[in-house]
């Protein structure tokens, strides 16, 4: 199958052989078709598979087929909400190269971003409106932008959204866009949530690729027991010796610790730098081009911070701090083997760390192989947690000793009584008394 199949516009066709993309991914020619045939749909699209090109390439085939003369100041036809700055800019990318050949007008509506321009673009005619939900819901609040001649209404990475607390927001931008509209929903998770979403927002909904494998095969992954963050730290700098690491994103539960960790490493002789949601976006915007210029090694990335970075150089993934959530671990991942390369991703795991690992593995359906480097062996194996006894104010809950205790042998039946030797005790002592 070649994109020629989907009969989209020739000006589009050029810009995708101008891309070097030859044939189509799996989610892109099921759902490209359905989008051009006007359904709503549900697509289950993990990272590194075509996802944005799948909505793309039709949003922008079906505004070539409407009259541009009619577009309005501040009136979207197509609304594109992400859960993030990266993954908005991401998707701005796309329609730029996919519709260099047409006039189409697009604008980024994200947070940490001056409103000066945002405010300008909105004053012309535009088609696409790419935004996060938090600054589209202040420029709706200020009458910035209408979104009454929406016609198409796409949610990337809804479950993100939904992770990150916007379900009020997406519901209330929802509200604002007419109810015959035309709605896509990607995600990489389906829960009782996002069930509840596609109720409220979509209509007979068509299901598209439902892979049930959400790891690719051309990453080979890795695990390495440490003790601690001493043994991390060494593990790491034995990695990043290794010559087929030409540049890797390292990830940091915290942004503390990402800070930390990029500043060790400068100190180490490395060209890294941090990457995570406190810094000014002008600087993470300078970030992320010196790691596409090839001018950094290594980016000490937070999962928020991560989200929409699509560099076909990055060779390696290493989780610093193991994720608590599996959909991270997919995410992470996915930030390496893009475009049909291959890669690595080398996870850390302290003994504390078992019962994320096993979340990891059971929802990727693959065990991660165990690797130890000869002189760095751990001395501790993953452990799972304890669980806390809980105490009440006569003690802990769990005494089964206790003479209180009705699922004690004999409990319950002399509830709040002392124990029989003390019983005989005080008998002894009453008879002596007399």
């Amino acid at each position: 199958m070649s994109f020629k199949s989907f009969d989209l516009n020739p000006a589009i066709l050029r810009a995708i052989d101008k891309c070097g993309y030859t044939a189509p991914t799996p989610i892109q020619a099921e759902a490209i078709p359905k989008v051009i045939d006007g359904h709503d749909i549900i697509a289950s699209a993990h990272t590194g598979t075509g996802k944005t090109a799948a909505f793309v390439l039709p949003v922008l085939h079906m505004l070539t087929k409407t009259d541009h003369h009619k577009k309005q100041r501040g009136q979207p036809s197509v609304l594109i909400l992400t859960p993030t700055r990266e993954l908005a800019n991401q998707v701005t990318q796309a329609i730029r190269d996919y519709g260099r050949n047409l006039r189409v007008s697009s604008v980024s509506l994200v947070g940490g971003m001056p409103y000066g321009p945002q405010l300008r673009s909105l004053s012309k005619p535009i088609d696409i409106v790419v935004a996060t939900p938090g600054r589209l819901i202040d420029h709706i609040e200020n009458r910035n932008i209408d979104l009454s001649k929406v016609n198409m209404l796409i949610l990337d990475e809804a479950d993100r959204m939904l992770d990150m607390g916007f379900v009020e927001e997406v519901n209330k931008i929802a509200d604002f866009t007419p109810k015959e509209r035309q709605t896509l929903l990607f995600t990489a998770t389906w829960d009782g949530r996002m069930a509840s979403l596609a109720r409220n927002l979509l209509n007979d909904p068509q299901r598209v690729a439902m892979d049930s494998q959400p790891t690719q095969e051309n990453i080979e992954q890795r695990l390495h027991i440490a003790d601690d963050v001493a043994h991390k730290n060494k593990l790491l700098q034995h990695l990043l010796d290794d010559d087929d690491l030409t540049q890797a994103i390292i990830f940091s539960a915290t942004k503390i610790g990402a800070d930390i960790l990029a500043r060790d490493l400068k100190a180490l002789g490395h060209s890294a730098a941090a990457l995570h949601g406190d810094m000014k976006q002008a600087a993470r915007n300078r970030t992320l081009q010196n790691m596409r210029r090839g001018k950094l090694r290594l980016l000490v990335a937070t999962d928020v911070a991560a989200r929409g970075i699509d560099m076909t150089s990055v060779s390696h993934v290493i989780n610093f701090d193991i994720p608590r959530f599996a959909e991270d671990y997919v995410h992470r991942i996915g930030r390496t083997g893009r475009a049909g390369a291959n890669g690595t991703a080398i996870s850390f795991a302290l003994p504390d760390d078992l019962m994320h690992l096993e979340r990891i593995e059971r929802y990727t359906g693959k065990q991660v192989p165990r690797l130890t480097i000869p002189g760095l062996e751990p001395t501790r194996s993953l452990a799972r947690k304890k669980k806390k006894r809980k105490y009440n104010s006569k003690g802990p809950t769990s005494n089964r000793n206790s003479y209180n205790d009705p699922k004690h042998k004999g409990g319950g039946r002399h509830l709040n009584q002392p124990p029989a030797h003390r019983r005989k005790q005080r008998a002894a002592t009453k008879k002596t008394a007399a």
